[in-house]
């Protein structure tokens, strides 16, 4: 389906552009969001009629959320979850639970701003993009942690599961090496008990020959 874009669109396009959609998304979203028109020949002249009043209003948004922008624009918040030792979270972080922490912070945005690729599933520092308007995005620092301690040292740039992972290797490191050197000392001690008894055999052979 041919529509006709009344704002920049992520991935699609920029405001009267007339792009190319599914039928679904269409309908579903661009549609009845008012993000779109079908891309009839009225609808292309009612748009081109409107578009110095849309372009205007558009415009006047974007100065809003630039101005928002730089009350929210590398901010931190802090999700405390339940996880693993390894790090994975029982469960996973959604739009909607950044959508509500910033809330918490006095950041008013809406679930459908945030834009995460696929829902954080671990503990630590996640970069997420937030869209206060098609054409104005800011940034912010989702600290993921097990407690409000935890965080508090990812802010600082420390981990506790990589310093933990850490201690168990050079514990490994350590066995390993002890074994090693286990089995080197068991080796000699097994060969100088074996070198007599290895020399005297022959001779005592020998000795026990008669004589013709």
């Amino acid at each position: 389906m041919d529509v006709i874009l009344l704002e920049r669109i992520e991935k699609l396009g920029k405001m009267g552009d007339v792009v190319k959609v599914k039928p679904g998304f269409a309908r579903n979203y661009l549609l009845p969001q008012r993000k779109a028109l079908r891309a009839t020949k009225d609808n292309l002249t009612y748009f081109e009629t409107k578009r110095a009043e849309l372009e205007a209003a558009n415009a006047d948004r974007r100065e809003t959320a630039e101005s928002a922008g730089t009350n929210i624009d590398g901010a931190s918040i802090v999700l405390v979850r339940q996880a693993s030792d390894s790090g994975q979270l029982y469960g996973s972080v959604r739009p909607r639970d950044i959508a509500q922490a910033m809330a918490d912070q006095g950041a008013a945005i809406d679930r459908t701003q945030v834009r995460l690729d696929e829902p954080i599933k671990t503990i630590g520092l996640h970069k997420v993009r937030i869209a206060l308007h098609p054409e104005v995005t800011v940034g912010i620092t989702v600290n993921v942690a097990r407690s409000v301690e935890e965080a508090e040292l990812q802010a600082q740039g420390r981990s506790l599961i990589a310093e933990m992972q850490e201690a168990e290797r050079a514990a490994d490191d350590e066995t390993r090496a002890a074994i090693s050197a286990s089995s080197v000392a068991t080796g000699d001690e097994h060969e100088d008990a074996a070198g007599p008894d290895s020399a005297s055999e022959p001779e005592a052979r020998a000795e026990n020959v008669p004589e013709r």
